[in-house]
């Protein structure tokens, strides 16, 4: 996935701002069964959140990880929430445009 400029990032924080998480990390960490749930939701949302329960020292390396596991890109970190985006592949189904 292509790097996202600075003000790329900026307009997608700000689009996530009323989102609510739809993938939550507890304390079984990035299972397979969960990395396939963030696939999911990215193929039909492009633009998610996701929060951590548990882990409180590797919400960092967790949300790398996830980025990378999952072809897409991490757009910011704040306190016990990841935003994650991947661009939709099909041009009729993406709803958000950079």
């Amino acid at each position: 996935m292509k790097e996202l400029k600075g003000s790329e990032r900026k307009q997608l924080r700000a689009m996530a701002h009323g989102l609510e998480p739809v993938c939550y990390v507890g304390k079984n960490g990035l299972t397979a069964e969960f990395l396939d749930s963030v696939r999911v939701a990215l193929a039909d949302h492009e633009l998610i959140k996701v929060k951590f329960i548990d882990g409180k020292g590797q919400r960092k390396a967790w949300s790398a990880r996830i980025a990378a596991a999952t072809d897409s890109n991490l757009v910011g970190l704040i306190g016990h929430v990841a935003i994650l985006y991947r661009k939709q592949p099909d041009e009729e189904k993406r709803r958000i445009r950079l």
